[in-house]
């Protein structure tokens, strides 16, 4: 049986799988202290409970998730209009940085799939499914892939499931232990929120320290530059995709909150509230990672039994140790490191609101990270895609592998 739930009800669910999210992090120890977003945490509690109705009982839930796209843009518009031109042109070589360890990462993490892939006698391209094609790219960047290797390489329809439960199993593994790796190094190396540059102090992030006031009129007045970017921003994406330009959706409404956040620094003929653009983009991640959760069919994850799984889980261990001993590294080997470590976790196996959810996780417990906020979402929002599209490329040229 399958019980339909309607828009409002679906988020009126939503809400609730955050509320058990916040109830179980406060009253169960081990979630608190490694850190695990509350979304991930209430989502993954009401896909268990949903896989024993489905299993004991039949009953399948078919959720309407409108608001689960949009939700998502908003999120990432909120981070174009906290990218001021002043915060970019500090942030830009860690940007840089970041973006060159994510690349190389990229290289490595479709080496260990392919190699994994070969070693149990699959197809090489099962080896790309189980790396950056899903744990890097997300779910549309599964789906996207998945059609092109039923209709180019050959491969099944049941790549099109395989790639969904593989990136779905990413984004709750990425969730799950970016935390820990950002808590034990901040923990190893005794480090505090005071080492960052506060002059980096404008980014998008809650910090409960902010004195800007909020008002209902102030969070209207954001809410309609948000809607704004995103009108504009959908116009630009109908044009280019018209033109067979096809960029993500929500890539053209953050450039619009760049550039309109930018002018009016400039002009100074208004000045957008950080407070609201943090709540407004707060709220908007909690309930985006919510909807995607709830929504989880945990009993076709089997789907990913044997090899997949063994593939799955020695890239959750690969990256873990990547950002551990290098992204920690390279990137200064200080609290704000440590921060960007645990988002490397989250978009390197799962997505970029996956990384900021752990993030945010992260700074409510130890301080805030401002420049973290910036570097880790602009490289999962602007540049990854682009360096991921260009290595699967590279991948699928070698004639071991799409040959």
């Amino acid at each position: 049986m399958t019980i339909n739930i309607a828009t409002a009800e679906t988020l009126l669910i939503a809400l609730l799988i955050l509320f058990i999210g916040y109830y179980l992090n406060s009253k169960i120890t081990f979630l608190s202290n490694n850190n695990i977003p509350e979304p991930v945490v209430g989502g993954i509690a009401f896909s268990l409970l949903a896989a024993i109705a489905h299993s004991a009982f039949n009953i399948t839930f078919n959720f309407d998730m409108a608001f689960k796209s949009p939700l998502m843009t908003v999120f990432f518009t909120t981070v174009g209009l906290g990218a001021s031109y002043s915060l970019l042109l500090k942030g830009g070589p860690k940007v840089a940085l970041f973006l060159l360890l994510a690349t190389v990462y990229l290289i490595i993490q479709n080496a260990v799939g392919v190699s994994v892939a070969t070693a149990a006698g699959l197809d090489p391209l099962m080896g790309l499914i189980g790396g950056s094609v899903t744990l890097s790219g997300g779910h549309g960047n599964g789906a996207t892939y998945s059609d092109l290797f039923i209709n180019e390489y050959g491969m099944p329809t049941s790549v099109f499931e395989l790639a969904m439960a593989a990136a779905t199993l990413g984004l709750i593994l990425g969730g799950l232990v970016g935390g820990p790796v950002s808590k034990r190094l901040i923990k190893k190396y005794q480090l505090k929120a005071d080492d960052y540059d506060e002059a980096l102090d404008n980014t998008v992030t809650f910090d409960p320290e902010d004195h800007d006031l909020v008002t209902p009129k102030k969070m209207m007045e954001t809410l309609f530059v948000i809607l704004l970017c995103m009108y504009i921003g959908r116009i630009g994406y109908d044009a280019l995709k018209a033109a067979d330009i096809v960029l993500p959706a929500f890539l053209i409404p953050l450039l619009c909150g760049v550039v309109l956040t930018n002018i009016v620094e400039f002009t100074k003929v208004y000045r957008i509230s950080r407070a609201c653009i943090d709540l407004w983009g707060t709220m908007a991640l909690s309930m985006f990672l919510a909807m995607a959760l709830m929504s989880l069919k945990v009993w076709e994850l089997a789907s990913l039994a044997g090899p997949m799984v063994i593939i799955i889980l020695i890239q959750t261990i690969v990256l873990m140790m990547f950002a551990y001993f290098i992204t920690f590294r390279v990137m200064g080997k200080n609290y704000n490191a440590a921060i960007m470590a645990g988002g490397h976790c989250g978009f390197g196996l799962g997505a970029t609101p996956t990384a900021v959810a752990n993030m945010e996780s992260l700074v409510s417990r130890h301080g805030p990270s401002p420049q973290a906020f910036l570097v880790v979402p602009l490289v999962g929002a602007f540049f990854i895609d682009i360096t991921n599209a260009l290595v699967i490329q590279l991948y699928l040229s070698l004639p071991f592998v799409g040959g």
